[in-house]
């Protein structure tokens, strides 16, 4: 429960700071909810991974019909050598979660360990 809990609050905090700031709010987003919302370091990288995944997936695919798939499939032809528009969508989504899965991970490695006596 957890997991889905910062996944969501990743996601829409995300959302909300990348309306305001640059690209790079995903990962301030992503570590600011691993850093207040504990959970292991491996579920924080998977739920920061997989909310900027989603996230960033949706947003470009959103922007990709919206425009026709002109820009994916003319960077996919010079990046990729094929006209898969689909595949710039995910390669962006890729590149997108692991900046927000690092950034949670970071962040849930600094949190302070709470020792038992």
């Amino acid at each position: 429960m957890r997991f889905v809990l910062a996944l969501i609050l990743t996601v829409i905090l995300g959302y909300i700071l990348g309306l305001f700031l640059d690209w790079w709010s995903i990962a301030l987003a992503a570590f600011i909810v691993a850093l207040f919302w504990q959970q292991s370091p491996g579920r924080a990288f998977g739920s920061g991974f997989l909310a900027v995944f989603l996230l960033w997936g949706v947003l470009a695919l959103v922007i990709d019909v919206r425009n026709g798939h002109i820009l994916s499939t003319r960077m996919s032809e010079l990046i990729l050598k094929t006209g898969l528009p689909l595949a710039m969508i995910l390669i962006t989504s890729v590149i997108g979660g692991l900046v927000g899965g690092v950034s949670a991970l970071s962040a849930s490695v600094l949190r302070p360990v709470k020792r038992s006596k």
